[in-house]
């Protein structure tokens, strides 16, 4: 086919002047956690709404005219625009809970916290002041704001969302990073078999939410990406989120090849090769757009370990700005990088072989002055395996002051999975922290409870989500209106599956009558309950069909029914995640089956939103510990649901025996049948013995008492914890502040300190070996006694290091049956200015040990590495047992 020399032009929809409020808060996603803003599109024009994935750009292109002249004569109409749009002005311009702290003083930056959560040596706490010109970068390879804007797969992808809108409503001066895919993640239907098909139909950049960034004269603002042998050009767009910017990474624009355009073409598209050239232009390609656009990031946040190349490009601009090499760089970017870690297993970590990494690198390494080798030692557990991948969390673990898994467990089982990183550390001491996650509890309650929760919480529930003061104000609501709320969010999620079942069976080809029955699927006043998420194997999607004859008597029960609505995507490579997700569609075809049991197909947020605000039960029942955090659930129970899970993720945190159920005890099985069998049978027990039997007994108003008393613990326990409220506030706090901090204390003097403290470094490493202990003596009785003290006189020889570059610490504590210290306590030793005599650089140091517990304790003296401006004794790697 000949080239034709097509030229483009932009037509945008003209509204009358009196509407033209429409197009500003459209282009805001500000208006999606605003329940009056949707219901001002939706009045607009409801069927279209709904039908364009409530997408207002969109609807505002294609309603005609005509209605256009009926909403200008609409007094209701126009009176709704301006009440909106003065709430809108409000909340962009209002005083934020980020002003509020630095105004008083309240927080400053200092140390983070260390692998088990305790305070890792904290420096002097500095004020911490961002100047308008300074910024927070949250780089993500998918951000899910919105079902209108398909560029996310799943969790990380909609908690990254999360994220942005409540450092909006904080106003944290953060922007997010991320890539604008041409067809985002796939589109699922089912075929008539019931096996999972994908289609991928390109995403309209002229009908989404998208700003063009644009030089002073107009043109776009392109960032140049260095590959082998040639730049990739990427476009920038823009995507407001309330007082944030999204600012998202286009390849496909005519400057660039055929094959490079496509980089941006699929999320989690492609091969390797695709992942690392998309890896490239998120992490290379986002840090220069920041520069481009004047916002060069004081902190980067990586979340995942896709965006880690960011690290690379920030230590070349500073080399390249200030002369330096490439270790004073690098101390000076560490110090002001974040990294959050979601994988719970090996296999969900993204690795390149060395090959690929020196084909997109090695005509980099002139300007990083670093060998290959070195290069790939920053992605490897054991820099000197040759045999090792590059690993983009090892990266990130390396390239980051902080690391952090999303839950309690999750840091446990991340600093299991990474100690070889620090191969002389006990796990408990590993530098990985946690920070658990929450949900942007606005976008995902429901009008009718955001109502309820206005009149009897008051505005601060929304305002200042992490108070618990005022979710305690639950209490308050009358059970007759709570009910009556969450009776019509389940007539709604019902006629919703309805709707939709229909459509799917159209376009599967179905007979007449099959598509008519889907008006008698599920009952709007049976039990139920909700199971939907990426369906992989682990999450165990069919563990409810285990014993099929007890789940047939509870849901065919004519005086209390139970019905299940599933929902979720397999990875398009994900067979056995394919094959559950047939298991269900063939199950609930079965004729006791059919009116009780529904698969909703194309799981997004559109989806998920119905769902965790009309179930009352929410099923969650992976293999521990294989659930990083999970969010779901809390979804779910911020609208009033009620939580079935496994202890796993942050449930294990979240669940107090009063807001749910726990499925086990948080075992861990090595046979997984024998550990289908048990928890499925758990779940059986649970709901025929304690769920059902609560949800259906009425008093005599007809009111579920002890339901609702669920209801509202759930609410009042979860609601102000589990909110991203409290997370990001919580991410300020521990990660952003000290980062801040330790940035701008080694950028002083032109990075002198930062060249000073890579120095010192790399000092240490190579006295490091000459470095032992010599001798350690005790002076105490065995048996010690409670409220006594031993007394430790170590000597340690510190070669041609100076005790001032040591810590000297006593390691004691509980002594377990293996000979462990499970729970290890520290003591400083000092010095105090005495050294052995004739014994060259031996240093002599004292420590006292308190007995306060009786039992079989143990110690041991080590050495660590010190200096002021370390974020903690830990992160050089080196310890020297005594």
């Amino acid at each position: 086919m000949p080239t034709r020399p097509i030229r483009t032009f932009t037509v945008l929809p003209h509204l009358p002047e009196r509407l033209q409020a429409l197009q500003k808060l459209a282009y805001n996603l500000w208006w999606c956690w605003n329940p009056e803003a949707v219901a001002l599109f939706r009045r607009i024009d409801a069927e279209s709404f709904e039908a364009l994935d409530h997408n207002p750009v969109k609807l505002l292109s294609k309603v005609d005219q005509a209605r256009l002249e009926e909403l200008l004569d609409d007094d209701g109409f126009l009176a709704h625009l301006d009440r909106v749009e003065v709430v809108f002005d409000i909340y962009m311009n209002a005083s934020t809970w980020y002003q509020e702290k630095l105004a008083s003083g309240s927080w400053r930056g200092g140390s983070h916290a260390r692998g088990n959560g305790t305070a890792a040596h904290a420096p002097a706490r500095q004020p911490v002041v961002l100047s308008p010109t300074q910024y927070i970068a949250h780089f993500s390879a998918e951000f899910g704001l919105n079902e209108s804007i398909p560029v996310y797969s799943g969790g990380l992808g909609v908690l990254a969302g999360d994220h942005l809108k409540a450092a909006s409503d904080l106003g944290i001066p953060l922007v997010g990073v991320g890539l604008m895919y041409r067809e985002g993640y796939f589109r699922q239907y089912l075929n008539i078999d019931g096996w999972q098909q994908e289609r991928y139909p390109e995403n309209d950049f002229f009908h989404l939410p998208l700003i063009p960034e644009s030089k002073d004269d107009g043109s776009p603002l392109l960032v140049s990406i260095p590959f082998p042998g040639r730049d990739v050009q990427a476009r920038i767009w823009r995507i407001q989120v309330g007082r944030v910017p999204l600012y998202l990474l286009d390849t496909n624009i005519p400057q660039n090849s055929a094959e490079d355009r496509q980089i941006t073409g699929r999320l989690y598209g492609g091969d390797h090769d695709m992942r690392i050239r998309q890896e490239i232009v998120l992490g290379i390609g986002g840090v220069r757009a920041l520069r481009a656009l004047g916002k060069p990031p004081t902190v980067c946040h990586m979340n995942e370990g896709h965006s880690a190349f960011c690290g690379l490009e920030r230590i070349r601009l500073l080399m390249e700005e200030y002369h330096l090499d490439f270790a004073a760089a690098r101390e000076a970017v560490t110090a002001g990088t974040v990294f959050t870690t979601h994988t719970p297993v090996p296999a969900g970590n993204d690795v390149f072989s060395p090959h690929l990494v020196e084909q997109y690198f090695g005509h980099l390494l002139p300007q990083f002055r670093i060998s290959m080798h070195d290069l790939l030692g920053l992605g490897r557990q054991n820099p000197n395996d040759h045999s090792e991948p590059f690993c983009m969390t090892v990266l990130a673990i390396r390239l980051a002051n902080v690391s952090n898994g999303v839950s309690a467990l999750h840091g446990k089982v991340s600093r299991k999975m990474w100690k070889a990183i620090w191969p002389d550390l006990p796990e408990a001491e590993v530098p990985i922290t946690h920070v658990t996650n929450g949900v942007h509890t606005p976008s995902w309650v429901s009008p009718d409870l955001t109502q309820l929760y206005d009149r009897y919480l008051g505005p601060q529930w929304s305002e200042r989500p992490a108070e618990q003061e005022v979710w305690k104000r639950v209490e308050n609501i009358p059970d007759a209106e709570l009910w009556r709320t969450h009776e019509r969010r389940r007539e709604r999620l019902v006629a919703f599956a309805r709707d939709r079942l229909k459509r799917q069976l159209t376009q599967r080809g179905a007979p007449p009558a099959e598509i008519a029955r889907a008006d008698e699927a599920l009952d709007p006043e049976a039990l139920t309950i909700g199971f939907a998420r990426r369906f992989a194997t682990y999450k165990r999607g069919t563990l409810l069909f285990r014993n099929l004859d007890r789940l047939t008597a509870m849901i065919t029960s004519k005086e209390r029914p139970v019905q299940i609505i599933f929902s979720g995507k397999a990875h398009p490579r994900d067979h056995g995640g394919k094959e559950l997700i047939a298991e269900i569609l063939h199950v609930g075809r079965r004729p006791e089956f059919r009116r009780r049991i529904v698969f909703l197909e194309d799981y997004d947020i559109g989806v998920a939103r119905y769902m965790v605000q009309g179930i009352d039960i929410w099923l969650n029942n992976p293999r521990r510990p294989l659930e990083a955090s999970g969010t779901s659930g809390m979804k779910a129970a911020c609208n009033g649901g009620l939580n079935v899970s496994v202890l796993d993720g942050w449930w294990e945190e979240g669940y107090d025996r009063t807001n749910g159920w726990a499925i086990g005890a948080g075992e861990e099985y090595t046979d997984l049948t024998y550990q289908d069998d048990v928890e499925s049978r758990a779940i059986y027990d649970l709901l025929e013995q304690e769920i059902i039997p609560l949800f259906y007994t009425r008093s005599s108003d007809g009111l579920p008492r002890g339901w609702l008393k669920r209801m509202k613990r759930s609410i009042l326990t979860i609601g102000p914890v589990f909110s991203t409220g409290r997370m990001v506030a919580e991410y300020m706090e521990r990660c952003y502040a000290p980062s801040i901090a330790r940035y701008e204390a080694l950028a002083q003097g032109g990075l002198s300190k930062a060249s000073a403290l890579a120095k010192w470094r790399q000092a240490v490493y190579r006295s490091w070996s000459n470095v032992r202990v010599e001798g350690v003596e005790a002076n105490g009785a065995d048996p010690m006694h409670v409220g006594s003290a031993l007394e430790v006189t170590a000597r340690v020889n510190l070669g041609p290091l100076g005790p001032d570059d040591v810590e000297v610490q006593l390691f004691h504590g509980l002594v377990d049956s293996l000979g462990d210290i499970p729970a290890p306590a520290t003591v400083s030793m000092s010095h105090n200015g005495a050294r052995a005599k004739k014994d060259g650089n031996v240093w002599i140091f004292h420590g006292t040990i308190p007995c306060r517990t009786s039992g079989q304790h143990g110690y041991a003296v080590r050495v660590l590495p010190r200096h002021p401006d370390l974020p903690h004794p830990f992160e050089p790697g080196l310890v020297c047992w005594g």
